[in-house]
């Protein structure tokens, strides 16, 4: 089974992005953090496996989204997981300093249920295929 890490601060969010994730049919673990941080800490307890997966937040308190980019890359054990960013920013520095810490894609956050859906089946074409 894959194992795919969703971190954002927004609840609703990781809960819109877990059910269109698990409604394309495929056989993923879903573990969810609320900021970068949560995110280390829970990779460093699972010990050393590489997700297939990690969707960060860009905005997120504690550790944002790029500084958890650059923590994850420059790790030998996590920098070759696929990092998508998703955020509601259309800040274009933030999203080319998001490419340059090492992301391999970012996808503005869906703001309805169709829109989450397609992401699922997109994030699934395209990473967990």
């Amino acid at each position: 089974m894959k194992t795919i890490y969703l971190v954002d601060d927004d609840q609703d969010d990781r809960f819109l992005i877990k059910e269109a994730i698990q409604q394309t049919g495929i056989e993923v673990e879903v573990i969810e953090a609320e900021n970068g941080l949560e995110l280390l800490d829970l990779i460093q307890q699972n010990g050393k496996f590489s997700a297939a997966l990690i969707l960060l937040d860009m905005n997120m308190p504690k550790m944002n989204g790029l500084e958890t980019t650059l923590a994850l890359k420059a790790d030998t054990t996590t920098f070759d997981i696929p990092v998508v960013m998703i955020s509601t920013s259309s800040n274009e520095s933030l999203i080319e300093s998001a490419y340059q810490a090492g992301i391999n894609s970012f996808i503005p956050k869906p703001s309805s249920f169709q829109e989450f859906a397609k992401l699922g089946e997109q994030l699934t074409a395209r990473f967990l295929s």
